[in-house]
């Protein structure tokens, strides 16, 4: 059978490194999911690629940015793909016209705004496509419990873009915790500088928030670590810092930090009682020496765990460079994309977790093509899909439900088979 062919939903940060006319300002100057894709097409991974967004009038200059910056640095590695809507049309429901296009087994990639994973996914399912979602994969329980029904129905592969879970301190330190004791206390940070909030401007405060967009990787690594102990989360309770991001334009009411208490139980052992705090901030400084802060400390009752992902040890100088952004002093992670041509000369981070996360969602969908993997088969490796990231979805939502509240405490119930938010 031939490679699954790919259609990236989306044309940002993210898929092309492109914002606003002109390369990222972050770390991910020419992309993930674009150059990930080229690669695993050059490995013969993957067949056809294409890409869609709303407005055709920016691939020309796409176009030029992906060959200046991946084909002439990688061995000229091929960057062409069809892409929808025509260069000379804005057209926000292109994507159904994509979809429609894709042959049987294909797959697509959503890396948009938060409140559009649900109905680009949807339509994507209903024909027979598998999907790779962005976190969060929903910003609603409901929804994510009727994606999940409607990939069984429809037997596709959805998956959730969650590449924590492959970063190999991570990975280990869900492995040693199995043998540390009862969970009793975690506390993750993660954030991104007030820059992002330019590139986010179209939909920052509007149709989402900060929990949704960076919480949702630590709720879902502790959720991934203690869900494997049999700990359920049961109360969450937010609050958030206001101001910052009012102040760069951002539409009033925008929050600046989020964070959320939860309050873990084991069913199996009353009387045992966990906290979790996560909490996220679009608004750190412009010249912290990384894109991302990011950290956590899991605390057990024979043990802990502490991660800082964003200081590896590895840290660069420059006086100046091409970019003001890579000037002064950087703590670097090349464990996440190497962008470093290989001896050869072609791309070289095949072992980064971000690509990582990629080439498993591309290897489970041509399983399943192949009849070689069930959907199920899938679940029980732990691999971050519908059925595995539900709790995270709950958490997130009831986060938000707790913001609109004023802090009001939100129950997430588990009856039977089924969840729910009280």
């Amino acid at each position: 059978m031939a490679p699954p062919a790919v259609l990236m939903v989306g044309t940002g940060e993210y898929t092309t490194g492109f914002v606003a006319g002109s390369a990222s300002t972050s770390d991910k100057k020419v992309g993930v999911v674009g150059l990930t894709l080229f690669d695993l097409r050059r490995r013969g991974k993957v067949s056809d690629l294409s890409m869609v967004g709303t407005s055709g009038s920016k691939f020309p200059a796409i176009r030029d940015h992906l060959s200046k910056n991946i084909t002439n640095v990688y061995n000229n590695l091929d960057t062409t793909f069809t892409s929808y809507p025509s260069d000379d049309r804005t057209d926000p429901d292109a994507y159904k016209s994509a979809i429609k296009a894709l042959p049987k087994g294909s797959a697509i990639t959503i890396f948009t705004p938060d409140s559009t994973h649900y109905p680009i996914a949807k339509y994507a399912i209903e024909r027979g496509i598998h999907v790779m979602i962005t976190k969060p994969a929903t910003q609603l329980l409901a929804h994510h419990l009727e994606l999940l029904d409607l990939s069984r129905k429809h037997g596709v592969y959805v998956y959730i873009e969650h590449h924590k879970r492959f970063d190999p301190a991570y990975t280990d330190a869900k492995y040693r915790s199995k043998n540390l004791g009862d969970f009793n206390y975690w506390y993750s940070y993660m954030s991104q500088p007030k820059s992002q909030l330019s590139t986010f401007k179209a939909w920052a405060g509007k149709d989402s928030d900060i929990s949704y967009y960076l919480n949702s990787h630590h709720i879902d690594i502790c959720a991934w670590i203690v869900g494997a102990l049999g700990w359920v989360p049961q109360t969450v309770r937010a609050s958030a810092s206001e101001g910052i991001a009012e102040g760069v334009g951002c539409v009033k009411g925008t929050e600046d930090t989020i964070t959320l208490l939860v309050d873990w139980i084991h069913p199996e052992k009353p009387g045992k009682r966990a906290t979790g705090i996560y909490t996220a901030s679009w608004t750190a400084p412009q010249n912290a020496g990384v894109h991302s802060q990011q950290h956590f400390h899991y605390i057990a009752s024979q043990g802990e765990v502490n991660v800082n992902q964003a200081k590896r040890g590895y840290e660069v100088v420059a006086d100046q460079s091409d970019s003001a952004a890579d000037s002064g002093n950087k703590w670097i992670n090349p464990f996440y994309m190497r962008y470093a041509p290989d001896e050869e000369g072609n791309f070289g981070g095949q072992a980064g977790y971000g690509y990582v996360s990629f080439e498993k969602f591309v290897d489970g969908v041509t399983g399943v093509n192949e009849g070689r993997v069930t959907l199920e088969e899938l679940d029980k490796r732990g691999l971050p899909t519908l059925g595995n990231t539900i709790v995270t979805t709950a958490i997130l939502e009831a986060g938000r439900r707790s913001l609109d509240g004023k802090g009001t405490a939100v129950d997430i119930v588990r009856d039977g088979g089924k969840w729910d938010l009280k």
